[in-house]
């Protein structure tokens, strides 16, 4: 069975942003800017705008995962990496079918994925606060602050960097994102 156009153009799109995933944290912590920047979420936020959507929930949700195993960045135990990849999914998937459902438009879909992707961050973190004994309303609140500058740099790359990919012409994403 020949695979159609849209899934190769979606798989190495995906790969490059699972890749950026996995190497733009290390760059982030090489330049002492650490993890308050959130640089593996970026890419997957923005793979979720350039493939359809199952390609982008996957990829978000297989990233931090092979992250923590690899690097281990974000940390497997305290579980953080799963939740990251529970955080990134969600994101990726209301980015996904928000900017299907807006007509292409990128904010309303960027904010509601930024906003539902912290809430998942959230209330896991409140949950996983429990089982550990710790403080659950102080946890999933630091956390929550700690990812500030995060979500500020996701406001202000993911539209520049679509406004750039979609005003120029590639063989990369000229398939439909369903």
């Amino acid at each position: 069975m020949k695979p159609r156009q849209t899934d190769l153009r979606a798989l190495v799109v995906s790969a490059m942003m699972a890749g950026l995933a996995l190497t733009l944290p290390v760059a982030f912590h090489v330049a002492g800017l650490g993890s308050a920047f959130l640089p593996l979420l970026l890419p997957l936020l923005l793979n979720a705008f350039l493939v359809p959507m199952r390609w982008a929930v996957f990829t978000a949700g297989a990233a931090p995962l092979a992250s923590g195993f690899l690097t281990g960045m974000p940390p497997v135990y305290p579980p953080v990496a799963f939740v990251m990849s529970a955080e990134a999914a969600v994101m990726a998937g209301a980015a996904g079918a928000l900017f299907r459902l807006t007509n292409r438009r990128i904010w309303v879909p960027l904010i509601a994925a930024v906003i539902l992707g912290r809430c998942t961050m959230l209330l896991l973190t409140w949950q996983l606060a429990g089982a550990f004994g710790l403080p659950k309303a102080f946890s999933a609140i630091a956390s929550l602050v700690h990812g500030l500058p995060g979500v500020a740099l996701q406001c202000t790359v993911v539209p520049v960097a679509l406004r750039l990919l979609f005003r120029r012409p590639s063989l990369l994403l000229t398939g439909e994102t369903e």
